[in-house]
């Protein structure tokens, strides 16, 4: 409750400001994708490739200490969402964790994981908890390695032979960091492509047998930040409806054995999934969209994006070039003619990160979710 309580002011200024009364204020969600550095070659994704065809633009990545002045100018925002590449291979991720508590507040930080160098991660998590420990024992902390099949089925995908048996060593190493902190979250992530999709029922049942805190499934999309757009990686709506009638099931069996932070997110995500479907099938914004209001995504480099489809199309800005402040950006012209580009409908993605934000400013929608967790 006290969550709505917080973000209800939020919800009526991105209200007006899609309609062009106010401005846009705060981003509610904030993803930084903090390096385009990648140990994997998954089939769904070239951002590996990126630093291998270009290594001078690893040296071009932000700074810890223009990060600093970035988060300085931006005020709070409530889900601050870590990305990559891979995280993990940035050596102060702890020191930009730091530094969002400071100056972003944020009352969760979620970070994914390819868990490719499993004990690393768990050095770096475990320099996270102690200062959220110290600092910031609010913040709910959620790390999900990524899980795209079993075996050596998802060493395939991801490309990187023995990756999931380091997936199992990370995922039950951080599960015995939990009693040293309770707020965190280890959850499993997959992404549904071509090559899993047909087996969903079976990923599902075994991640379910780990008790994992979260399972999230996000459907393989072409983006211009994953340098993908040629790739047919994305299932049609047909197998991806199939695929997810199991794990939908799943989670309403499981819905009362959930603490309310669990439903609350699982209940999104159910909504998530026949929206998902919608958009796919139907190829356009079936809610409204708030990308670029209710969301921001920043990355290495310091462009900000409405989103990560969009992304290298659409830019709003370099914060480089607007002396670091994240306001000045947000309220530009550049940013308006996105935010116009996006409210006439002419994209539509089942990216899951904004519609989240999309399902809590879509009335119909947040009812559907509440129901949910009301009648598990």
């Amino acid at each position: 409750m006290s969550y709505f309580k917080e973000i209800l002011p939020k919800m009526i200024r991105y209200r007006l400001a899609r309609s062009g009364i106010a401005s846009a204020g705060t981003p509610l969600n904030l993803t930084f994708s903090v390096t385009n550095l990648c140990q994997s070659k998954c089939r769904t994704c070239s951002i590996w490739q990126l630093y291998r065809k270009h290594p001078e633009r690893l040296k071009t990545e932000l700074t810890l200490n223009e990060i600093e002045k970035i988060f300085k100018s931006m005020g709070h925002v409530y889900v601050f969402n870590i990305s990559g590449g891979e995280p993990f291979l940035r050596s102060d991720i702890a020191e930009i964790i730091e530094l969002a508590c400071t100056y972003l507040t944020p009352g969760i930080v979620h970070i994914p994981t390819n868990a490719i160098s499993p004990g690393l991660i768990v050095r770096r998590v475990s320099k996270i908890i102690r200062y959220l420990k110290a600092n910031a024992p609010h913040v709910r902390l959620t790390i999900k390695p990524s899980l795209d099949h079993i075996g050596e089925r998802h060493d395939a995908i991801r490309g990187v032979p023995g990756n999931f048996d380091k997936v199992m060593w990370l995922f039950n190493r951080l599960k015995a960091l939990q009693p040293d902190y309770p707020h965190l979250h280890v959850e499993l992530g997959t992404v549904i492509s071509r090559w899993n999709v047909n087996d969903i029922d079976e990923i599902s049942q075994f991640v379910m047998s780990l008790e994992t805190d979260s399972y999230r499934n996000e459907i393989a999309e072409q983006r211009s930040e994953m340098f993908n757009l040629d790739d047919p990686i994305t299932p049609d709506p047909q197998e991806y409806r199939r695929a997810i009638d199991f794990f939908v099931g799943q989670i309403r069996k499981d819905m009362k054995k959930r603490v309310l932070f669990q439903r609350i997110t699982n209940a999104f995500r159910l909504v998530y999934y026949q929206l998902a479907i919608r958009i796919m099938e139907q190829k356009r914004q079936v809610i409204p969209c708030y990308a670029g209001i209710s969301n921001a995504h920043m990355t290495p480099y310091g462009d900000i994006w409405a989103c990560c489809t969009l992304g290298y199309d659409k830019p709003m800005g370099n914060l480089r070039e607007f002396a670091y402040d994240f306001k000045r950006l947000w309220g530009s012209q550049e940013a308006e003619t996105i935010r116009r580009y996006i409210k006439k409908g002419n994209c539509a993605c089942p990216l899951a990160n904004q519609t989240y934000s999309n399902i809590l400013m879509h009335p119909p929608s947040l009812i559907r979710a509440l129901k949910e967790i009301l009648i598990a």
